[in-house]
């Protein structure tokens, strides 16, 4: 029969020295490209689209503004979208609106 002394010198290693490294850190997502559109979220339940819109307007002018909504109750889910007409207002609008509502969040 054979045994593992056959077949390995003093100085070869059994096992790989990599398989037991940590993994490489995970490569971050690419930046995206500035949009008019905001998606906003931590809404009240109570907020309306018109409400969004007025909300927005002072920063910029606003193309469209949109509040997803229960169809049962028809109140705000807790989120909706604002679009701008440029991608500079839409920059004012984050700046000027980012926390200003109690947990209102931009993506």
């Amino acid at each position: 029969m054979f045994s593992i002394a056959d077949f390995a010198t003093p100085n070869t290693r059994m096992f790989s020295i990599s398989a037991f490294a940590p993994p490489s850190p995970p490569t971050p997502p690419p930046k995206a490209d500035p949009s008019p559109n905001l998606f906003v979220s931590g809404l009240s339940k109570r907020t309306t689209t018109d409400g969004l819109r007025e909300a927005f307007a002072k920063f910029g002018e606003v193309e469209h503004a949109r509040v997803v909504t229960d169809r049962v109750t028809g109140f705000s889910k807790g989120f909706g979208f604002v679009r701008y007409v440029s991608v500079e207002d839409a920059a004012k609008g984050i700046e000027g609106m980012d926390g200003k509502m109690h947990g209102l969040r931009f993506y």
